[in-house]
């Protein structure tokens, strides 16, 4: 983002004044201070240009500090650009660069205000309009109107930045060039200044950043959340009789084990007797690799009988290794109680962190558990199995992938399967959705007529195609029109996705619209946000997982009143 339009090398203007009796050239101190405060007309032109297109809607509601941050950095990014731009020009034009005239930058000045102050408004409509979609009440004005000082700090930083590291670049190639010739100086001088960079961003900040973030959650995941009590019954990993000891199973672990519904909870609700479900873990502390904590969680869940149960999920965690309690919860009350869970910790890190660092992790993980659950299953006579379904959520559900070849694979060796909000970089997600059927969207794709494959975002209403059967084992992705988790890709970067060239979902603004890098940079803003809105919309599935379990299982005697009311108990929990 440095400024392409500097004069050539040669004596400077201020020189020739000197030296003709006109006055003292500048001092060195304060020509070095104007380079680096100093600002280019094409430069400052795709600033404005591109600070104005980050109002534009994105997929969820931003805040003020959000949008400010989003600003600056397509700022910066337009600055980059306006400068690259101009570069290119004056080289096809074959003349050096030149000075801009005070009108010019007069022109600039008065659109910048007019431009920039309707794109804001425009962009508060927005923010508006999207918010209604979603249900969403709070909103921070003092905070919105600051988002203009945000952005133009976060700009002067990101361009500081850039100039920093190409006056690095410069004093590099000058020193090099004492050696070796001129454009091997400025080859070598720019092949080390990118490694530099790139070590400092890869290697010391971002693994110092993960070092830091894996110690705090390691400290983290030796407490207990209130709420979680240690199991009285021989039925959950870390009770009486348990081959996993309660302190082994990490924070997540305690609470998927010591919490959930009881059997007078399920009777409550069926109205006829239950059984208590059975839940079995295994924590990063309950064995060193991913195939002996498999081993050891599926060996427990022999012990408390779960292989015995109607129904038996194994559920691939987050990196954290948190289990969503509404999908557990919805399976077990639909199944009258008649169930076994068995899930594994695999990281100690947040989902987010474990995408950049533990994607392998999650890939054993997965393949891990239900390879070792499947052996001990495949072996059992026909007539005595359990029903064997597939789940997990976000990177849980990237990693139950892994376990699988394709759709045949999926049918075959499960009774169903339910991924809530995949990942775009999910391999059979994404080999399901680009193969859709022609006609059908890319927020609601149809696959091979939806014979086992099917995609919903709101599973209450009819799965499409609601016309063709879906016998056998069913696979259902339980995905949001607005989850930016599941939409999400490098290649939003320079390629529209099919998503934003069609018909938007419910709660996605007919407004929004695919911009070389805009539209990147707002996705990427909107993922760590992804959960802070209401159910139904982002990456936030509750009360989802009852229409979805209900389509998966498809428990017999199971009304829509009941549906109704299992909604709300699912809801009263979270």
């Amino acid at each position: 983002m440095g400024d392409a339009s500097e004069p050539p090398a040669g004596p400077s203007p201020g020189a020739d004044a000197a030296a003709a009796g006109e006055g003292p050239r500048p001092a060195p101190r304060r020509r070095k201070h104007r380079q680096w405060l100093s600002a280019t007309l094409p430069g400052c032109w795709g600033a404005l240009l591109f600070a104005c297109l980050s109002f534009t809607p994105s997929l969820l509601p931003r805040g003020g500090i959000l949008q400010g941050l989003i600003c600056g950095i397509n700022a910066a990014l337009g600055y980059g650009a306006g400068v690259l731009a101009a570069w290119v020009w004056r080289a096809f034009a074959d003349r050096g660069p030149r000075p801009a005239q005070r009108r010019s930058w007069t022109v600039f000045l008065l659109s910048a205000v007019i431009l920039f102050g309707v794109f804001f408004g425009f962009g508060q409509y927005w923010q508006h309009e999207i918010r209604r979609l979603m249900g969403v009440a709070h909103y921070n004005i003092p905070l919105a109107v600051v988002s203009p000082l945000v952005a133009a700090l976060v700009f002067c930083l990101l361009v500081l930045t850039a100039r920093g590291i190409r006056r690095l670049f410069r004093r590099l190639v000058r020193l090099l060039k004492r050696w070796i010739g001129p454009r091997a100086a400025t080859a070598v001088g720019w092949t080390a200044v990118a490694a530099l960079v790139w070590t400092l961003v890869t290697g010391l900040l971002l693994n110092g950043l993960v070092g830091l973030a894996n110690d705090a959650f390691s400290v983290r995941d030796t407490t207990t959340e209130e709420g979680a009590h240690r199991p009285t019954t021989t039925l959950r990993s870390g009770g009486p009789g348990s081959l996993v000891p309660w302190d082994s199973l990490g924070l997540q672990g305690r609470n998927f084990t010591g919490t959930g519904p009881s059997a007078a909870d399920i009777e409550k609700f069926t109205g006829r007797p239950a059984r208590a479900p059975i839940r079995s873990y295994a924590g990063l502390e309950s064995a060193g690799s991913a195939e002996s904590r498999a081993a050891k969680a599926v060996d427990d869940l022999t012990r408390q009988g779960g292989f015995r149960r109607k129904d038996l999920l194994v559920v691939t965690t987050t990196g954290s290794g948190w289990v969503d309690p509404a999908s557990v919860d919805t399976f077990e009350y639909l199944s009258g109680g008649d169930s076994a869970t068995v899930a594994m910790q695999y990281s100690y890190l947040p989902s987010w962190i474990s995408y950049l660092v533990d994607q392998t992790k999650a890939r054993e993980a997965g393949r891990a558990l239900f390879d070792a659950v499947y052996d001990d299953w495949s072996k059992l006579p026909p007539s005595d199995r359990p029903r064997l379904f597939v789940a997990g959520e976000s990177l849980g559900s990237f990693g139950g992938e892994t376990a699988f070849s394709g759709e045949y694979d999926l049918r075959n060796r499960t009774a169903g399967t339910l991924f809530a909000g995949p990942p775009a970089f999910n391999s059979l997600f994404r080999e399901f959705s680009d193969h859709r059927d022609a006609g059908s969207p890319e927020v609601q794709p149809v696959y091979k007529d939806g014979r086992t494959v099917r995609f919903a975002g709101d599973p209450a209403a009819a799965i499409p195609p609601a016309d063709r059967p879906w016998k056998g084992s069913r696979v259902l992705y339980l995905m949001h029109s607005s989850d930016p988790i599941v939409w999400w890709s490098p290649h939003l970067v320079l390629s529209k996705p099919d998503w934003l060239g069609q018909q938007p979902g419910d709660d996605v603004l007919k407004q929004m619209l695919w911009l070389p890098l805009v539209t990147f940079w707002q996705v990427t803003a909107d993922l760590p946000f992804a959960t802070d809105v209401p159910s139904g919309h982002g990456h936030t599935y509750i009360t989802e997982y009852v229409d979805a379990w209900n389509a998966v299982m498809r428990p017999p005697d199971v009304t829509a009143q009941d549906l109704d009311r299992l909604k709300d108990i699912i809801a009263a929990e979270e």
